[in-house]
């Protein structure tokens, strides 16, 4: 007999998909899964910008609490919506294999970034994405958008934004990779730290909920996602929904690469670091040590005074 177990997720399009993709995995492993859908904050407050509301922990939010109550098994994420750290009841049991990692860039012309006009609206509600931008393309003007995927792209098509970025992952598991007009490199726009990984949640002591996670897990992303995740967890609590911090890593033959960039929120000054080895911890501390050296905790706290 198939071993229950209880999947927790948002109800959007793109969190039904992972959602089902995780229960599609868990029952080739041998378990019964069923999908239990929550609303959480973070899908409430589709007006304003996330930051203002507290940031993507609101996308995780009710989840957690179903897990503390036990009406789910696990909580199925969007590993980049998931904070650094995350409270201590609760573990990042395992991850499904990454999606293309990249942003997106959609204009519905067919138009490159590189054409648009000086002052053109571009639509990105990420402050990394947005920092990045600033960076690369100081003529446009960056505005936030919210929304599922639809929503973006009806807004870029009712002009309301002359361009919009998403990650290329949602789009691509929605059938909608054709609506990307081109892609941006990992080193043009530093992915978020686990951008294109669904990262699964339990209570760090249930050990069935483990076990079931553990044996669809895929382990060339658990690598990645903790290494982008330890270069974050290395500037403890002090990351907020305002911080403009991206990190990516890669692996070839064993070595692993690292890339990371650091900003103020307006995006006027930005630090770019990469190294490489084949230690992971060892190059998480190179990079998190290269953006102290190089004044990241001065952009960190430069919008809070």
């Amino acid at each position: 007999m198939s071993k229950r177990i209880r999947i927790g997720t948002r109800g959007s399009e793109l969190a039904l998909w992972q959602a089902n993709e995780t229960a599609r995995k868990l029952t080739a492993a041998g378990y019964a899964p069923e999908i239990h859908v929550r609303t959480t904050t973070g899908d409430k407050r589709q007006d304003v910008p996330l930051a203002s509301v507290g940031g993507k922990g609101l996308f995780i939010k009710e989840l957690e609490e179903s897990l503390e109550r036990g009406e789910i098994d696990i909580a199925v994420h969007s590993l980049k919506d998931v904070p650094s750290i995350i409270p201590s009841q609760f573990a990042l049991a395992g991850f499904l294999e990454r999606a293309d990692p990249r942003d997106a860039w959609i204009q519905p012309g067919g138009k490159s970034i590189h054409e648009m006009p000086y002052g053109s609206i571009i639509g990105t509600s990420a402050p990394r994405r947005r920092a990045q931008l600033i960076e690369s393309f100081p003529s446009l003007h960056i505005e936030p958008i919210r929304g599922n995927v639809d929503t973006r792209i009806n807004k870029a098509r009712a002009g309301q934004f002359a361009g919009i970025i998403l990650a290329s992952a949602g789009l691509t598991r929605l059938g909608r990779a054709s609506e990307i007009t081109s892609y941006f490199s990992v080193d043009e726009m530093i992915p978020a730290a686990g951008q294109g990984i669904v990262g699964i949640e339990v209570i760090a002591n249930d050990r069935y909920a483990t076990d079931a996670v553990r044996a669809i897990n895929h382990d060339p992303s658990e690598v990645a996602a903790l290494c982008e995740r330890g270069v974050l967890q290395r500037f403890g609590e002090q990351l907020d929904c305002y911080s403009a911090v991206a990190a990516h890593a890669t692996n070839e033959n064993g070595r692993f690469t690292i890339r990371a960039f650091f900003a103020d929120y307006d995006g006027t000054r930005a630090i770019r670091v990469s190294h490489s080895g084949t230690n992971p911890q060892d190059i998480i501390t190179a990079v998190y040590d290269d953006l102290i050296a190089k004044g990241a905790m001065e952009l960190l706290f430069a919008h809070r005074k």
